[in-house]
């Protein structure tokens, strides 16, 4: 997807709501949707353009349950329906590692590296998902498992974002 970043690293503001609130600010400043996913729930980088991707196209359909994009990206990003649920691979307190969707917005600014290393020391590990958290999150059964496979986790979990919209 064109303009789309990401970016993987430490939070620098350690304080959950203050690191949001810095995202908020940035946000609002650049006119661009900003989203922080703990990154241990993050199986790959398609994880998230894919999500992203299905999260705007239901906005442009006019067929978004959540108000904002960002949390509409999200729900996408968790294979969930429901918001509620769909927070689960957020943020939390013992997040130590994030990933960072900014998305551009109408004016196409972004926010300046600058802005971005006083919010997030970004490293270079890209995705590196922790197998027992994300198949707890997402749900993935023994038997799934069994018939595809540790190594297919990335796969069952795109299939749950490409499905997220059939359970309505």
């Amino acid at each position: 997807m064109n303009g789309i970043r990401l970016l993987f690293g430490r939070p620098i503001i350690r304080d959950k709501s203050e690191f949001v609130s810095a995202l908020r600010k940035l946000q609002s400043q650049t006119g661009c949707t900003i989203q922080a996913i703990d990154a241990n729930n993050i199986v790959s980088e398609r994880h998230l353009t894919f999500a992203a991707e299905k999260a705007l196209r239901a906005f442009s359909e006019g067929r978004n349950i959540a108000k904002d994009l960002g949390v509409e990206i999200l729900r996408y990003a968790s294979g969930e329906r429901q918001i509620e649920r769909a927070l689960s691979i957020g943020l939390s307190d013992s997040t130590k590692r994030v990933a960072i969707l900014i998305i551009p917005g109408q004016s196409g600014l972004m926010p300046e590296n600058s802005e971005l290393s006083s919010i997030i020391e970004t490293d270079s590990k890209g995705c590196s998902f922790k197998a027992e958290a994300v198949r707890n999150i997402f749900n993935i059964s023994e038997e799934e498992l069994r018939a595809a496979g540790e190594t297919r986790i990335p796969d069952l979990v795109l299939e749950r974002v490409a499905l997220a919209d059939t359970y309505r």
